[in-house]
């Protein structure tokens, strides 16, 4: 039987360095996005990190546009959505 593979378009859960690359930065700009606030935090399976595929969306459609004050744009849009 073979197994099919799902792409990172349709999978639910990204890991690390595909939600990076799915943005368009590295992995090391990717984690300094997450620890600003300006991308989510992972959830965690055992030691696995996964981030949910439509939060990765949503962050990275409220990054500032050229030209657009970073200030004006969300810093942290998860604080509110995270129970716990």
């Amino acid at each position: 039987m073979k197994i099919k593979t799902i792409s990172p378009a349709e999978r639910l859960g990204l890991a690390r360095g595909e939600a990076a690359e799915y943005i368009g930065v590295s992995p090391g700009l990717f984690d300094q996005m997450v620890a600003d606030g300006r991308m989510p935090k992972p959830r965690c399976i055992n030691s696995r990190r996964l981030w949910l595929r439509p939060e990765v969306e949503k962050a990275f459609a409220l990054l500032p546009v050229e030209g657009q004050d970073a200030a004006d744009a969300a810093v942290d849009p998860w604080q509110e959505t995270r129970v716990g």
